[in-house]
């Protein structure tokens, strides 16, 4: 993969539950960590003693954060939905040179900062919560 545009990693969510993605407005920063539990089966008959792992078995997670400024009230307010209402909607991260990732999301945090000669702004936390579909860029 070459070298990509930072600004090109979006976060999309979907904003009437119908697949309708718009950009989680104003971040200047995302990034997203997908994780794979291992499931350790070393036992005495394990050759040399080396640890041996359960392919295909264990927790898979996705974790997806952002910090940005207030730009947009329709995704503000849609954030601010899903968070105090506990839903999980589909949400799509779009990671260039690479490919897009869309399934269920919890927000699990929002964080809210200013200082009175300043921008508001804010941070987002998410958290997978099902199956994620992959969808390679081409």
């Amino acid at each position: 993969m070459v070298a990509q545009n930072g600004k090109d990693l979006l976060i999309k969510i979907d904003m009437t539950g119908d697949g309708q993605f718009e950009t989680l407005a104003g971040l200047r920063a995302t990034r997203i960590s997908l994780n794979a539990e291992t499931v350790d089966v070393t036992s005495l008959d394990s050759t040399g003693g080396w640890r041996e792992l359960l392919g295909g078995a264990g927790v898979k997670t996705a974790a997806i954060s952002g910090a940005g400024v207030f730009k947009d009230d329709a995704t503000d307010e849609r954030a601010r939905q899903i968070f105090f209402g506990g839903l999980m909607p589909d949400f799509q991260v779009i990671i260039p040179g690479f490919g897009m990732l869309q399934g269920a999301f919890q927000i699990t945090g929002i964080d809210y900062a200013g200082s009175h000669n300043g921008e508001a702004s804010y941070e987002i936390a998410l958290a997978s919560g099902g199956a994620l579909q992959f969808v390679a860029l081409v």
